[in-house]
């Protein structure tokens, strides 16, 4: 990755995109795919690693800062300066396995909601670089964890739309002031 996209993993008092929470459309609509990689989406990924780093997140999908492009950013090791940021643009996950694994999961959309979510233990996953390179990665663990509910919101799915447990779903919404009514559960 080149030093173009990248910034300081720090907080900023004020991050210069703002993150919409659960209840608001702009989650629910699908993102549109990116047809042109230029300055400009630079310019956004910076700004969604900015906002991320300053929420405390390890991921961030266009979407939840009201632009509808098909662009994730993550960072399972945000603590350590050396490792970079991976930018997905355009992703498509091509194979998941079929193993799955419950594991608790957050949304910087939905703060203070963890719940534990089953997903695809590994998946393989291909995009397009911050340069517009095809890539492929294979990613297992969190890393996985965290692409697949980012890709999910360029789809308009939120994790608590897979959340199995409703009864406690329910309460950890009601108590963080969420309505239960937000929530699209996948069949």
């Amino acid at each position: 990755m080149t030093s173009e996209v990248l910034v300081e993993k720090k907080k900023l008092a004020k991050p210069p995109l703002e993150i919409y929470q659960l209840g608001d459309r702009v989650l629910r609509q699908p993102a549109k795919r990116v047809s042109k990689i230029d300055a400009e989406i630079r310019q956004m990924v910076r700004e969604m690693l900015q906002t991320m780093y300053s929420e405390d997140g390890i991921g961030l999908a266009a979407p939840q800062v009201a632009i509808n492009k098909q662009l994730i950013v993550v960072d399972c090791d945000p603590e350590n300066a050396a490792t970079p940021p991976l930018i997905l643009i355009n992703p498509v996950i091509k194979k998941s396995s079929r193993d799955f694994e419950v594991g608790q999961e957050g949304c910087l959309s939905i703060p203070g909601v963890y719940l534990d979510v089953t997903r695809p233990e590994a998946i393989d996953v291909s995009f397009k670089d911050e340069h517009g390179r095809p890539q492929i990665i294979s990613a297992t663990g969190l890393l996985a964890r965290a692409i697949q509910h980012e890709i999910d919101h360029l789809n308009g799915v939120l994790f608590v739309d897979r959340v199995e447990n409703k009864l406690a779903l329910t309460q950890e919404l009601t108590k963080r002031g969420f309505s239960a009514h937000a929530v699209k559960p996948i069949a």
